[in-house]
């Protein structure tokens, strides 16, 4: 990369901006319309964690696993409305690190900020991995590793370019996703309402408690699906991340978290209630997607390959939303003096080039790793990266419960979206994601992501001590 292509704005940064409502002059270009807004925030409730995870959360929970999406659903709701006040407060692009940062201090924006790169990358790494895996379906020759680097190196070039491309891609990515479910609930009502297909026969609501009850396995083995169910639910927050190239936030961010409830109603619990009830749950098994397993009983000729596609786009749209939000977090800590500063530079084209490189070589190390691994190296990389959410949505929780006291105590002005019980809700919020945090420390398989998230944590403190010595003015 040349000096010509990259340069250094000067306009004022998020981190130096006076607070109060004016989005800051990040030199981002705002180009992200209220279409692309509003299908990245339907495409991040939409991902890899609902086509194949569903599977194995089935066959421990049965028709139970309903509830428990549709109560992590409302959670979601509750932290996604957290967020949105503070966006309209302070629309700024790396929102979740700046909101932390300006209400609980410099190291928890810090920390928020690295947490969330940390998020992503993994999950980059474990979207590949996983898109190579769909496509070997077709192509059992071709070697995964060559497929993971091609869509690496693919969307690398796309986020590269322009951010109007990127949401030109996850545009189109979403509206795979969304229209395949509508058609597979279509499909299942159908099935359900006129009985066609091999599955007619057997397809019906009675599916839901006839086979050992609604909570087949007990409550206590339900609630332990809710950490799987929340890795479903990550990426809800990326719409925050736009808020700095949102041509319109004031209009679009209100308009894309407030349907966020409908979208977890149809796509989530209502896609899983009318598979459940076509096919009873007991036919499920872990490492099979759900989707795949009832369009068989269906009888849908190609319908295996058809879900294999849909899920294809789930894994490259996350890893696009990955490389996006990844190198806009790097340059507000860049802003903030807690990175290099060379990942403040923006590209002739107005995206965070430096950051985006250094992220998809750290997506590349993933590919190698995951080429070399066992293949349970997969559910540990997602578990980290639900820890690394919970942290995530915990900060933007705890920020807008910070605000909110600042509001009223008059020393910040009230934002234009407030959200609705205040405060409340989001200590319920919070109650939830630490009871959440302490079933992953229950459960023996997933405790593995507390350790690494522990090393991360004195990893991080260490650096802060460093970056304090070198620069008292970041504390």
């Amino acid at each position: 990369m040349t000096s010509s292509q990259v340069d250094q704005t000067d306009e004022p940064r998020a981190g130096s901006e006076a607070v109060g409502g004016d989005t800051p002059g990040e030199g981002y270009e705002r180009g992200l319309g209220s279409r692309q807004v509003q299908m990245i925030a339907i495409g991040g409730a939409i991902g890899v964690g609902l086509f194949l995870g569903a599977g194995a959360n089935i066959a421990k929970a049965g028709p139970s696993l309903i509830l428990m999406y549709a109560l992590a659903g409302v959670i979601i709701f509750f932290v996604m409305r957290a967020l949105g006040e503070l966006l309209l407060y302070r629309p700024v692009s790396g929102s979740f690190a700046e909101y932390s940062r300006e209400f609980l201090g410099p190291f928890f924006g810090y920390f928020t900020g690295w947490t969330y790169w940390l998020m992503w990358v993994v999950t980059g790494m474990a979207e590949l991995t996983a898109a190579a895996i769909y496509v070997h379906y077709w192509f059992p020759a071709v070697p995964q590793w060559v497929t993971a680097l091609v869509f690496l190196v693919v969307l690398f070039v796309a986020n590269l370019i322009s951010v109007k491309l990127f949401g030109e891609i996850e545009f189109w990515f979403s509206m795979v996703k969304v229209t395949a479910l509508i058609g597979m609930i279509v499909i299942g009502l159908g099935v359900l309402t006129f009985g066609f297909s091999s599955a007619g026969d057997t397809a019906s609501v009675a599916n839901l408690w006839q086979f050992d009850g609604f909570f087949p396995k007990g409550i206590g083995s339900s609630l332990m699906t809710l950490q799987g169910v929340m890795f479903a639910y990550l990426a809800v927050e990326l719409v925050g991340v736009t808020a700095g190239e949102s041509e319109n936030p004031e209009k679009t961010l209100p308009k894309a978290i407030n349907t966020l409830p409908w979208r977890i109603a149809l796509f989530y619990v209502g896609a899983l209630t009318v598979i459940l009830c076509v096919v009873k749950w007991t036919e499920f098994a872990p490492g099979v997607s759900p989707f795949v397993e009832a369009f068989a009983k269906i009888g849908i000729p190609a319908g295996a390959g058809i879900v294999n596609f849909v899920v294809l786009t789930a894994a490259l749209s996350s890893c696009n939303s990955g490389m996006y939000s990844t190198g806009r977090m790097l340059r507000t800590l860049a802003d903030n003096g807690e990175a290099p500063k060379v990942f403040n530079k923006l590209s002739s084209t107005k995206t965070p080039a430096f950051g985006i490189t250094v992220s998809v070589l750290f997506m590349g190390i993933g590919v190698i790793l995951n080429y070399i691994v066992p293949e349970k190296a997969f559910g540990y990389v997602t578990s980290v990266a639900t820890a690394a959410g919970i942290w995530t949505w915990l900060m933007i929780l705890v920020s807008h419960i910070l605000y909110r006291r600042a509001v009223d105590a008059g020393r910040l002005p009230a934002s234009s979206f407030p959200a609705p019980g205040g405060a409340k809700c989001s200590w319920a919020a919070v109650s939830f994601l630490l009871f959440v945090t302490g079933l992953i420390a229950y459960d023996a398989d997933s405790r593995i992501c507390l350790y690494v998230i522990a090393v991360w944590a004195v990893a991080l403190a260490a650096g802060w001590a460093v970056l304090k010595a070198r620069n008292p003015q970041v504390a």
